[in-house]
Formats: C-alpha cells, sequence, structure tokens
C-alpha cells in the first residue's frame, strides 16, 4: 500500500483578491518548474492543511493549494455572500492566470470531485487529467440520502443526534431546518447548528469510526464554515442550472485522462453518483476501493490516490 510523501513546507504563500470583498489563500509547494497540480478540497467549507501537499511527489509537481471562498485560511471566514460553484470556477480561473500556469492536473475529493467536474467542464482546454475521490454531483438524490432519509436507517444513533436541535415540525426538510439556523443573527444558535451539522458528517467520514478525524472536523472554527457554506450550496442545489448538470456536460471532458476513485461503503457520497459517472465516462479510469468509506485518509484511498498521482507527474 502507498503513502503519502512526508511533510512539506510551501515556499510562496499569499490572498488573491477575487472580488465581493473575498481574498482566496493560496499556497506553492514542492518543485517550482514542476508539472502543475491543483489540489481543490472538499465541503465546501473544509479547507486545507499541510497534508493536503502530500498526495503529490515533491520533485515532480508544483503543488497548488487554494481555500475557497469563506474557507480555512480565505477571508472574510464562513461568508456565503457571492458564494457559488460559479465564483469558485471564475475564482480557480483567476488563480490559475495569475501564477502562470498554462494547464494543470485537477485533484479533488467528495465537494472537491463537484468542484473539479465544474471547472473541467467550463474550462476543458486548461485541464491537463483529473483525479476523482469520493463522487458527489450536487444532486438533489445525494442530498436527500445524507441529509433526509438514508443514511439514518444505516446509523440511527448518530441520526437522532443530528435531528435533536429540530422541531417536529421542520424534520420534513432538516437542510431548511437547518439553513434557518446557521444564517441566524443569534451566534449561539448558529454555533450548536454548525456543531450538530459537522458531528453528523463528522462519523459518517469513514468505515471505522476515527476520533482524531472527528475533533478536527467538529473544531469550532472548521464546523462554522463547513456546515454553513454546505448548507449554503445545498439549500440552492450546488447552483447547477439542472440536476443532472455534470452528467449531461460530460462530453465536454472525456478526452481529459481521469481516474475516478470511491469506497464501496461511502456513506457521505453514495456508490451510485460515482457509477453513474463512471457509465457516462467509460474513458476515465474507473477504481472502487473494497474496504472504505468516504475519507481520503482511509489506507486503500490514500494508496489509489497516490498511485494516481505518480501516473500523471510527468
Amino acid at each position: 500500500m502507498r503513502v503519502k510523501y512526508p511533510p512539506i513546507e510551501p515556499y510562496r504563500t499569499g490572498h488573491l483578491d477575487v472580488g465581493s470583498g473575498h481574498k482566496v489563500y493560496f499556497e506553492e509547494s514542492g518543485n517550482p518548474k514542476g508539472n502543475p497540480v491543483i489540489f481543490l478540497h472538499g465541503g465546501p467549507g473544509s479547507g486545507t492543511d499541510a497534508s493536503h501537499r502530500c498526495y503529490f511527489d515533491p520533485k515532480m509537481y508544483r503543488i497548488i493549494l487554494m481555500d475557497q471562498r469563506g474557507s480555512g485560511k480565505s477571508t472574510p471566514h464562513a461568508s456565503i455572500h457571492d458564494n457559488t460553484t460559479w465564483h469558485l470556477v471564475s475564482d480557480l480561473e483567476s488563480l490559475r492566470l495569475f501564477l502562470g500556469v498554462e494547464k494543470w492536473v485537477v485533484f479533488g475529493g467528495s465537494w472537491g470531485s463537484t468542484l473539479a467536474l465544474a471547472y473541467a467542464e467550463t474550462h476543458p482546454d486548461q485541464v491537463k487529467a483529473l483525479i476523482l475521490r469520493g463522487i458527489f454531483l450536487g444532486r438533489p438524490k445525494e442530498l436527500r440520502w445524507f441529509y433526509q432519509e438514508g443514511v439514518n436507517h444505516l446509523v440511527t444513533d448518530e441520526w437522532e443526534k443530528y435531528i435533536d436541535l429540530i422541531p417536529d415540525e421542520e424534520r420534513n426538510d432538516l437542510i431548511a431546518a437547518y439553513y434557518k439556523r446557521l444564517i441566524s443573527d443569534d451566534l449561539v444558535l448558529r454555533k450548536k447548528a454548525a456543531a450538530a451539522w459537522a458531528r453528523w458528517e463528522a462519523v459518517n467520514l469513514k468505515l471505522l469510526f476515527d476520533p482524531v478525524l472527528f475533533e478536527e472536523f467538529t473544531a469550532d472554527f472548521k464546523a462554522d464554515s463547513l456546515a454553513r457554506l454546505e448548507c449554503h450550496y445545498f439549500m440552492h442545489r450546488c447552483f447547477f442550472k439542472t440536476e443532472n448538470w455534470l452528467i449531461e456536460n460530460v462530453g465536454r471532458i472525456r478526452h481529459i485522462p481521469a481516474v475516478i476513485i470511491h469506497g464501496r461503503y461511502d456513506l457521505v457520497c453514495p456508490f451510485e453518483s460515482a457509477w453513474e459517472l463512471h457509465k457516462a465516462w467509460p474513458e476515465a479510469r474507473f477504481e472502487v476501493i473494497p474496504n472504505a468509506g468516504h475519507a481520503a485518509s482511509e489506507s486503500g484511498i490514500t494508496d489509489a490516490l497516490i498511485c494516481a498521482s505518480d501516473m500523471f507527474k510527468k
């Protein structure tokens, strides 16, 4: 099993003004003359961390990380103002041009896979290759599965903790109920809602519960941006024009080399989505990890991601 490359430090960091008061954090590490790769984090709202540099061979890759609007070190934190899928696609193009990158490898997991597909389908000529993990297509049926009716039948004890904050009369639409609380001016209520929302995601990330990952996901700073931005995007169906927009437009990218990686027992993003993407895009390499859930840090998924990044490093 392959493991991540050793920790490295960035040789450049900064903030790019992308308008509407937003400044997105970016960093570069590895080889300044290497093959450019952009890492797209999940959530939306999760942000990047130092471990994300380590999916790539630092001798061969120019490793670029960006915290999306409202996430991580980007400012203002947890802001939903002018924060949509298409703003993020535009931000990626602005960063590419700012850094003088002609074409890059695009690497994204979970929501990062959604954004990677949206970006590639909008700017196919700027993408060398795609590495996609934990496929999420932003469709209503995926949102219902995790936030309304589906996973609750598998982890009912944790589900009851997730819905405890919401009165019975509002439980027919839990995303809407949480959204009302996450955009509230009542900061105490907002914090409670963010904690419950983040907790529900954290307990379902891996096939086997990971207390370290749980603590990371439920820390106040991260929970605030994760919950607010995810709920904002999900209330607006990820801002796609149609329910199946990413599949409908996959023809724009079928010529691009790609690897699709998905855990067999992924509860957060149902396997069905990865399978439907594979069926629509048979040219892409499709890897099912038999003993994994959703998290990139699960050993089988990490192995597949490292192998995929090594495949495209030259």
